[in-house]
């Protein structure tokens, strides 16, 4: 038996007068992770204030090269190649999102791809704002047993019937958005809101065209890369994170596999927050950032031998939005 987890809706004149007046909730699927990867297709739900359904969008997007991991999102070159390239839909996309919130799991993904494309196409995407369902269902506190979209999903009783497939995902995702947007605003919940500044400039590396080797072995995510010297932090380690608590300046924070956002931007947030970008994992690392925690890399080996806390990317980059300031 379902557990009842309807959410009664504020009266109009109690809906908070600083939530947005729309929202787009967006998926985009993508040849990888790394910065140079492309979309491959897109989906849009143009929702409400109140996170009503006003209507939906999805393309195939051809991304020039080849498709990435096809046992993932099932769309293979031959699939995409006679799908538009991304600067044929780039006037409809930004229509949808044109004056409204971007909405998506793990929010910062999905702008970094839609903001690379809009650059490659020298453009700008009219995105704002942004709002992640993981930092939202955090602020709500919801009883989730991780932050996978299928557990955001399964909380409200939202049935999934294709993953990885974006107008599914995104169909999923609005539906479960709008019991939590109402639930944020019955409880007077701050929206984790945050601004998107586009990209107005880019150069591509080269990349397999569409069509040449398509499949697991064309596949290479962006996992090895020179280390860059950094100063000395000035700050103590004051220890492991705690969950629940805030980061705090000084502490090592180590990563692991690929990320949504290219690795030194990421590291070059958490240096200027004040935190110790460890290039290994020891005992004295505060935490280990990775999107993949069930991987078998040393570093996530050796967390789980020193039991040191891991934290995926989304989670970290919420809590670099405050960062706690040394003792002394």
């Amino acid at each position: 038996m379902l557990e009842d987890r309807t959410t009664t809706a504020p009266s109009a004149t109690a809906w908070p007068a600083a939530y947005p007046q729309g929202y787009a909730v967006v998926d985009v699927e993508t040849t990888g992770l790394a910065r140079d990867d492309r979309i491959i297709s897109a989906a849009v739900y143009r929702l409400d204030a109140r996170g009503e359904v006003e209507d939906h969008w999805y393309t195939l997007v051809n991304p020039e090269r080849d498709p990435g991991p096809v046992w993932i999102h099932g769309l293979t070159s031959e699939v995409l190649r006679d799908a538009p390239l991304f600067p044929d839909v780039a006037e409809e996309f930004a229509a949808r999102l044109d004056g409204r919130v971007l909405v998506a799991h793990n929010a910062v993904f999905d702008w970094q791809m839609i903001a690379r494309e809009y650059a490659r196409s020298q453009r700008e995407a009219p995105v704002r704002q942004r709002l992640c369902t993981i930092a939202l269902s955090k602020a709500l506190d919801l009883p989730l047993p991780n932050h996978k979209l299928e557990s955001l999903a399964a909380h409200f009783g939202v049935v999934q019937q294709r993953a990885h497939h974006a107008l599914d995902d995104a169909r999923v995702l609005a539906e479960a958005f709008r019991p939590s947007l109402l639930a944020a605003a019955a409880g007077d919940v701050r929206l984790p809101l945050h601004e998107c500044r586009p990209l107005t400039e880019w150069s591509d590396r080269p990349a397999a065209r569409i069509g040449q080797q398509a499949g697991y072995g064309s596949y290479r995510p962006n996992s090895w890369r020179p280390s860059r010297k950094r100063p000395a932090c000035p700050h103590p380690n004051p220890g492991r994170y705690e969950e629940g608590k805030r980061l705090k300046q000084g502490m090592r924070v180590a990563f692991s596999g690929d990320t949504s956002v290219e690795r030194d931007l990421l590291e070059d947030r958490a240096v200027e927050a004040g935190l110790h970008v460890a290039t290994s994992l020891s005992r004295l690392t505060s935490l280990l950032v990775t999107n993949d925690p069930e991987s078998g890399t040393s570093k996530v080996v050796k967390a789980r031998q020193f039991g040191t806390p891991v934290m995926d990317e989304a989670a970290f980059g919420q809590l670099l939005a405050d960062v706690e300031p040394a003792d002394g």
